[in-house]
């Protein structure tokens, strides 16, 4: 077998790999709010996400496209493959996307380890550039497309990264504050009964939408894979099997449940009502749809966060825990970079190797070893589907919470 369809093997599982930990990592986005209200049980409620997620995956490719184009240049200013890209079959490309999914893998993995909800996508695209400016320099990463649009990293990635929390915040608070003035004279408990069974509607959009946006990232790495390899060409479009794949991937991750960022995000932010989860819920999910009908690869982890900021924000007399959200933001702002640090060492490690098979099994055994060593820490502090929704200990901080996978 040919070094690169070898590389290109273990992109793909790493690819798949990445798509589980994005679907565990970010169950909490649609479901956190439902499972802290008993709107849904936990275990029902990850069942129900994973469905919607691996149906959700099939709706649309602009995401993914967004992914295959707008990070690395791989095409040089007259439409011709970056030669440099070609080397080894496509491996020098191969083992470009290989690294920055090692980057994305690593900073899911820590990141879920503390609880915290920051954005798989973040991780990917930071992975992606950091392994891009490694191999080939900063003028490797399409910064800003061909300058006459809002496009590349700039457009579809950090410009939606600052502005949609920012617009769902908006949206949930107005949402909140609304409806309380709509039930303020009707009964607490017809109202909650009420809104539970609207958010399973709510938490189903958010559901659908992960699947819309998310699930097409890997999507995209798979298919710069597939097209530096030589087993693909069309930079418009995405094979099924590709799609299928990925699909299943994030479904079976979603499925996991996550519960350590569950339990952050539904009770370590705000102790959150039955009409707040509705808002926050609803005000996610038509963010993240428009966004992804229009190519935005953004976070839905800072969509569903500022969502329930906004509902807690929304609710007059309501508390909100700002040290919680600090930390969130914190994660938010290292992301990028954290993840590209990790992506250029891991490129760097594999180029020493001589960039071939060797260096790409070398790369990718680290990865496991990594992965082995954090699932192993997370069971000295376990959250599951049975302590998900204990009283958060809001003195202690996250950090003495009930663990979480």
């Amino acid at each position: 077998m040919e070094t690169a369809t070898v590389i290109l093997v273990l992109v793909v599982v790493v690819a798949l790999s990445f798509d589980v930990t994005n679907g565990f990592h970010d169950t909490a986005n649609a479901m956190a709010t439902s499972i802290a209200t008993g709107a849904l049980k936990p275990t029902t409620a990850v069942a129900l996400s994973g469905i919607l997620n691996l149906v959700g995956a099939f709706l649309s490719v602009e995401v993914a496209l967004t992914v295959t184009n707008a990070v690395v240049k791989i095409q040089d200013s007259d439409g011709s493959p970056k030669p440099e890209l070609l080397q080894g079959g496509g491996s020098a490309l191969l083992l470009i996307v290989l690294a920055g999914l090692v980057g994305a893998i690593a900073w899911n993995l820590l990141t879920w380890l503390l609880g915290l909800p920051s954005s798989s996508s973040h991780a990917l695209f930071g992975g992606l550039i950091g392994a891009t400016v490694a191999g080939l320099g900063w003028a490797g990463v399409n910064w800003n497309g061909d300058g006459t649009t809002i496009d590349g990293v700039v457009g579809k990635v950090v410009i939606p990264a600052v502005a949609s929390p920012v617009l769902a915040c908006v949206v949930a608070t107005v949402g909140t504050w609304l409806v309380h003035r709509v039930v303020s004279g009707v009964s607490q408990r017809f109202t909650d009964q009420g809104f539970r069974w609207g958010q399973i509607g709510s938490a189903s959009l958010v559901s659908l939408a992960h699947g819309t946006n998310d699930a097409q990232k890997t999507m995209g790495v798979i298919t710069l894979g597939l097209i530096a390899s030589g087993h693909w060409s069309d930079t418009g479009s995405v094979p099924f099997w590709v799609k299928a794949a990925c699909a299943l991937a994030i479904a079976s991750g979603t499925y996991l449940g996550g519960w350590r960022i569950i339990r952050t995000l539904g009770k370590g932010l705000i102790e959150i009502t039955p009409p707040q989860g509705m808002s926050a819920e609803t005000s996610s999910g038509a963010v993240i749809l428009i966004s992804s009908h229009l190519g935005f690869a953004l976070s839905t982890t800072h969509v569903t966060t500022g969502s329930v900021l906004g509902a807690g924000v929304g609710k007059p007399g309501a508390t909100v825990r700002w040290r919680v959200a600090g930390r969130m933001v914190v994660a938010w702002v290292i992301t990028i970079p954290a993840a590209g640090l990790v992506g250029a060492l891991t490129w760097w490690i594999g180029h020493a190797l001589g960039g071939g098979v060797a260096g790409a099994l070398v790369i990718s055994l680290l990865l496991l070893a990594f992965a082995v060593a954090v699932v192993r820490h997370s069971h000295e502090s376990p959250v599951h589907a049975d302590n998900v929704n204990d009283e958060w200990d809001a003195t202690a901080g996250a950090e003495r919470t009930p663990a979480t996978v």
